[in-house]
């Protein structure tokens, strides 16, 4: 959940920087939150799908 807030953050801390002008910024905190978002996905998809399969991992 930590890596979903983070992403969240990043978010918003591109839409603010946008707004203001900072395009540099904007672009590096887009690109931040994309990633994380793209691995928060990841991971989450391999935690169902084992979950489905009766995996250990969740307890």
């Amino acid at each position: 959940m930590d890596l979903l807030w983070w992403a969240i953050i990043a978010l918003v801390v591109a839409v603010v920087a946008g707004a203001l002008g900072f395009t540099g910024v904007a672009s590096g905190a887009a690109t931040i939150s994309k990633w994380l978002f793209a691995i928060f996905l990841i991971i989450a998809v391999v935690i169902f799908i084992m979950a489905l399969l009766g995996g250990a991992l969740i307890t």
